[in-house]
């Protein structure tokens, strides 16, 4: 089916007033990649290569911060400021050209940042209770912030409209409105704690907040958590999976919704993290069946996203009816060309995401998202995704070592319309990369060497095995250009005694 007109992938879905061309979703998130907190150019071509590759929607700002008392923890867009709008509709025409949508991601972080970022301004939450990961004391908040919480995001809101965006999605796992919700997070006694009424009291104020800003006709979706999976030796401590039900039910009933994405599990700390955004070595899609029950109880369109790298599980998720959008996003940084390649029937090409996490492990290094083996990720302004031919005449390459620095380098060479060869002295390509996947849970890594295996055989690059390349070997080949990719060999020569009796991995 992939490639033709009737697969499920690719087939349009209307959300409200906008149609959308396929069902694949680059769900929010901060790649980390704004100016002064703003998206601009390298923020645009980040986003705007994936609606070049058609995807059908692409949502940028995990986790675009509305107020100033939401300091910024990762390079959060700042929707408080009324600059940001002129970078919106830059970005926004950019995606819009190339027939894709876009959507923002907007929050108050509540108790999940620190005091002593930003404005240094205290950190607010539904009640003191200090995250693990951030281990901020956080302050209740007051009716008054609360008031003045609800205009930030209306204000937010109307930004994104004005910037051109078609829509927002209000965050709610680990942030502000559903620390309002979770048992393990609310302990107030006033109008908003106790009952469950009480504690949507809050996220009601501010969908209201955002409709009297924004009006019914733009998009507005929640990503929510439907259960915090969280438990102690005591017993369960969050929101339950019933509970959830209940919570998505009372949003939905209320009208003021468009779409949810849905979220199972609690982020608190990098444990519990790890479980909402699963790498590599865990089972593929943890959380679908989850989200299809919600699918299957509410009247709105319903997204998710979770370790859904492979089309095969997407396609899966929307023929069955689990999905109406699947969420695709660190697929979508190994290769952001995915729908355009299974419409021109060229599945097997897509770069695979190997769940390696070296995107998120980068960002939470207070670094910026990077693919591991695509490197145009996140340098869309000097780097091509689709390598072009040399205007320049052919020349001769010659690379030593098969490792993926080697593979990369043919790969690039023989798309540019070089004569390329490639001599490796093992039996086998891949390099470190073949030791590292030794280990079960990281064989996914073998997808790097793989896929670039497959392009080398598919541009017809000879790859000559058992071949301990000399000076004279690689000028018998008569090269123009020569790419030394052997890696090298452990240091030990550092110790002032005892070299010898060193035994390195």
């Amino acid at each position: 089916m992939s490639g033709g007109a009737r697969d499920p992938l690719l087939q349009p879905f209307r959300l409200k007033h906008l149609t959308l061309r396929n069902r694949l979703v680059s769900t929010s998130h901060e790649p980390a990649y704004t100016e002064d907190g703003l998206p601009k150019q390298r923020y645009r071509a980040y986003h705007e290569e994936k609606a070049k590759g058609g995807i059908g929607l692409t949502m940028i700002g995990g986790s675009a911060v509305v107020g100033r008392d939401s300091p910024p923890s990762f390079g959060n867009i700042l929707l408080y400021d009324e600059a940001v709008v002129p970078w919106l509709a830059e970005l926004s025409e950019a995606v819009h050209r190339h027939g894709a949508a876009v959507m923002c991601q907007i929050t108050h972080l509540g108790r999940r940042t620190g005091w002593n970022t930003g404005d240094w301004l205290p950190v607010l939450a539904a009640s003191p209770v200090r995250e693990a990961a951030h281990r901020a004391f956080p302050k209740e908040a007051e009716d008054w912030d609360l008031a003045r919480i609800a205009g930030q995001y209306a204000a937010a809101a109307r930004r994104c409209r004005d910037g051109g965006l078609d829509g927002i999605e209000i965050e709610a796992y680990g942030h502000l409105l559903d620390g309002f919700w979770s048992p393990a997070t609310n302990r107030r006694g006033d109008a908003y704690g106790g009952s469950l009424d009480n504690r949507l009291r809050f996220a009601r104020e501010v969908l209201c907040a955002i409709r009297a800003e924004v009006g019914a006709a733009f998009v507005v979706g929640i990503r929510l958590v439907v259960d915090e999976a969280w438990t102690d030796e005591a017993g369960p401590v969050g929101l339950d999976a019933e509970a959830g039900l209940e919570i998505a039910r009372a949003l939905a009933g209320d009208g003021q919704l468009d779409f949810f994405s849905v979220i199972r599990g609690h982020i608190d700390s990098d444990e519990a993290l790890s479980h909402v955004i699963p790498i590599m070595g865990t089972p593929a899609a943890p959380h679908l069946e989850a989200a299809g029950r919600i699918k299957a109880t509410l009247g709105l369109p319903v997204m998710h996203a979770a370790r859904i790298a492979d089309v095969a599980t997407a396609r899966h998720a929307v023929a069955e009816g689990l999905l109406d959008l699947v969420g695709m996003t660190r697929a979508h940084l190994a290769d952001p060309h995915i729908a355009a390649k299974i419409a021109r029937g060229e599945e097997d090409r897509i770069r695979p995401c190997v769940g390696a996490a070296y995107c998120i492990d980068r960002i939470y290094e207070n670094g910026e998202a990077l693919c591991i083996h695509n490197a145009a990720t996140g340098r869309e302004l000097t780097m091509p995704h689709v390598v072009p031919r040399a205007a320049a005449p052919a020349k001769k390459v010659v690379v030593v070592g098969a490792g993926p620095a080697g593979l990369e380098a043919a790969r690039v060479a023989a798309e540019r319309g070089h004569a390329v060869v490639v001599l490796e002295a093992a039996d086998r390509a891949g390099g470190q990369i073949v030791l590292a996947a030794a280990l079960k849970r990281r064989r996914e890594l073998l997808g790097i060497v793989d896929w670039r295996l497959a392009e080398l055989e598919r541009l017809g690059v000879p790859i000559r095995f058992n071949h301990w390349a000399e000076a004279a070997d690689v000028l018998a080949e008569e090269p123009d250009l020569v790419v030394i990719a052997t890696g090298g060999l452990p240091n030990t020569g550092f110790l002032k005694a005892g070299e010898e009796l060193v035994a390195t991995t």
